[in-house]
């Protein structure tokens, strides 16, 4: 339970972190990653917040927020593609030199994503901890 509530604070910062950081980016294809980045985010947050018992377990949002999850995290490869960069990107330079390793990192977040069960209060606080270690694991290596 522990590696899930430090999974779900970890995007839980990653969630307030897009919001401020959204503010001032100039570059249109930096700002399409960080709005993915958002949504994964948002999406996290309802499940960790549900696998946490701050909100009562709803199954139609539970599938709601594992569907657009895994939708969001099959589309990092492509929105991280093109090497834009912008005084307020948060992404380091290590992606597009170890290119192999972030796509797999970000097929960890969505083999997560797609395992986690939405059915029921159990399958979503089982699936949480492989989810945010997928998210941490890709930070740590590839977030300033």
């Amino acid at each position: 339970m522990k590696l899930i509530t430090k999974s779900l604070i970890a995007g839980l910062v990653l969630v307030a972190g897009v919001a401020v950081a959204k503010e001032g980016v100039q570059d249109p294809t930096v700002k399409a990653r960080m709005d993915l980045m958002g949504t994964i985010g948002m999406n996290v947050k309802v499940l960790g917040d549900m696998a946490t018992d701050k909100v009562a377990f709803d199954a139609a949002a539970a599938l709601a927020a594992q569907e657009a999850l895994v939708a969001a995290s099959a589309d990092i490869p492509a929105k991280f593609e093109p090497q834009a960069t912008d005084p307020v990107a948060e992404a380091k330079p290590e992606i597009w030199t170890n290119w192999d390793d972030f796509v797999a990192k970000a097929g960890a977040l969505n083999a997560a994503a797609t395992a986690l069960d939405p059915a029921s209060l159990d399958g979503v606080k089982a699936g949480m901890g492989a989810v945010g270690g997928a998210c941490r694991d890709c930070h740590t290596s590839y977030r300033m």
